[in-house]
């Protein structure tokens, strides 16, 4: 089964949604904050909400595309390719738990705002050392694909 023509559309159709929310929020016109005007909160934000929706729509919509190729259609035309995802799968949840275990979950120096909870402190201490880790990965993916483009030339 040939699934391209589907894909096309669907991928024009999230094109032009995003466009015409794009547009909507230039005609309709941006928050403005500062110089006296009052704060995000007390805005009228209408166009700043529609794109956010917008964009968790789309990653709705993103998700299921990827769950539906990989998982159905990878699990049709390969099933020992499932094998293979599952590995992938606690692959991720032992780096994302390694990640939770290693983050300390200390106040920001400095910061004088209003007081975060331990959670939020731990959460965004665990997501600093992914993507930390995830650059040095991709630094050495690409170090390492110099390095073996180039000594099999």
């Amino acid at each position: 089964m040939k699934y391209d023509k589907i894909i096309k559309w669907l991928l024009a159709i999230l094109f032009v949604v995003g466009v015409i929310l794009s547009v909507y929020g230039f005609i309709v016109g941006w928050p403005k904050n500062g110089n006296g005007m009052p704060p995000l909160s007390e805005q009228n934000c209408v166009p700043v909400d529609v794109i956010l929706w917008g964009a968790y729509i789309f990653t709705v919509v993103t998700i299921l595309a990827v769950a539906f190729g990989v998982v159905v259609i990878g699990g049709i035309n390969n099933p020992k390719s499932l094998i293979k995802l599952l590995i992938g799968l606690v692959a991720i949840v032992v780096l994302v738990g390694g990640a939770w275990m290693l983050a300390p979950g200390t106040p920001a120096i400095g910061y004088t705002g209003e007081p975060k909870s331990d959670f939020m402190l731990k959460l965004t201490d665990a997501t600093l050392i992914l993507t930390y880790l995830m650059c040095g990965a991709s630094i050495l993916a690409l170090v390492a694909g110099w390095i073996i483009s180039a000594t099999r030339k």
